[in-house]
């Protein structure tokens, strides 16, 4: 079950699974945010502010097996918060990753930021920490539709997963945004239109990556 699907997460705060206690990646993360352990998040790892939350699959997890995959497809079926998947890409996980790309992003719908180790991990979750705090400020009494459409597509976690496709960089990857909408429809989309938007030669790239 996913837990936590109701709790309210103030603005600045992260909500973290108690197994992540005296981790690394909790350590980083402390004095940055504000962390709060709870035990039986479920299927998750951290929860944000804004509905967002961050599922982890750890070198680890990669090696081992199976198991993380049956927890981001129950996620998925369970959940209707934003996940953001975080997994370690190391020397050591590195010929799994591909298989967890398709899953994620192709099978899935879901967001998948590579990191070196939980170092990064604890950065990221800095970053969109911050992005929350700065959505929220700046859309408090905004046309509700408007912060729909505009946080969707200035969401960094989106941008930077764009950005990991060869020859894309942040322009294009916003341009992409804005036509396609999200990382699934970008990624069953023909070469004609997106030669469209970004040109027959990174066309070809993103349609092979």
């Amino acid at each position: 079950p996913v837990t936590a699907g109701s709790i309210v997460v103030p603005y600045g705060h992260v909500i973290g699974n108690e197994k992540w206690r005296g981790s690394e990646l909790a350590q980083r993360l402390q004095g940055k945010v504000r962390l709060i352990f709870e035990d039986g998040l479920g299927l998750v790892d951290f929860h944000l502010s804004n509905r967002t939350c961050i599922l982890l699959i750890s070198e680890a997890d990669l090696v081992a097996g199976d198991e993380f995959k049956r927890r981001l497809v129950k996620f998925r079926n369970a959940s209707s918060l934003r996940g953001i998947v975080i997994v370690e890409k190391t020397q050591i996980s590195d010929q799994y990753y591909s298989g967890v790309q398709k899953l994620v992003v192709l099978e899935l719908g879901m967001v998948l930021l590579p990191v070196a180790n939980q170092g990064e991990a604890s950065q990221l979750i800095i970053q969109l920490v911050s992005f929350c705090v700065r959505e929220q400020s700046r859309d408090r009494g905004a046309n509700p539709f408007v912060r729909k459409q505009r946080s969707q597509l200035a969401e960094p976690a989106l941008l930077q997963a764009v950005q990991h496709i060869p020859g894309v960089g942040k322009a294009k990857a916003l341009l992409l945004l804005q036509r396609f909408g999200s990382i699934h429809r970008l990624c069953n989309t023909p070469i004609s239109e997106l030669e469209q938007v970004v040109g027959q030669t990174v066309a070809q790239q993103i349609y092979t990556f």
